[in-house]
């Protein structure tokens, strides 16, 4: 089931995959870069945060959000006609939002500047899994209204993604697959 993408403009495709904690952000994005040949940009606060020997604040949150743009960026370098992107800044927006009741000055401003050609707004339908970096178990509805209603406001072309293991990549595929044929 491996496919090249299709190139039909000269420039990078760009998807995002988003949405709340704990929906298969992070494997969905290494499949779908996987299926076309292509590298992703890794989640950078992840690594950031495992790296903190304290607990993370508000002010980390613009570093966090520069950094995952730094790692956009960098991926581009070796991204075959489409790059996908683990996580982007409404994720940031909402975490401030939620957690400080404000948004990054910086995520506020470059929010418009990033976009990406397709949004892959995973559901909240797979099972919850512990992480120490995870906030909010009981949360996964609130939060996904609240992705959703953010990209319908931005008016921006997004897709939500649901499915249990394979059927979970095949809807991606779909989605994805029809933003390349356009």
């Amino acid at each position: 089931m491996e496919k090249r993408a299709k190139k039909t403009t000269n420039h990078l495709i760009r998807v995002a995959i988003t949405g709340p904690e704990s929906t298969g952000k992070s494997m969905l994005t290494e499949q779908l870069a996987a299926y076309y040949h292509t590298v992703f940009a890794p989640e950078y606060a992840r690594s950031y945060i495992k790296k903190l020997n304290r607990e993370y604040n508000f002010e980390d949150l613009e570093i966090i959000a520069k950094g995952q743009m730094a790692a956009e960026k960098d991926a581009e370098k070796n991204a075959d006609k489409i790059l996908f992107s683990d996580t982007e800044l409404t994720v940031i927006k909402i975490w401030g939002e939620h957690k400080y009741h404000k948004c990054p000055q910086w995520v506020g401003a470059n929010l418009a500047k990033y976009t990406y050609d397709l949004y892959l707004l995973c559901n909240i339908d797979l099972d919850w899994e512990y992480d120490p970096q995870r906030e909010h178990p009981h949360l996964r509805p609130f939060f996904f209204d609240w992705y959703y209603e953010e990209l319908k406001k931005r008016k921006v072309n997004y897709k939500v993604v649901e499915g249990r293991g394979p059927e979970r990549i095949k809807n991606a595929l779909i989605f994805t697959e029809e933003l390349l044929h356009k």
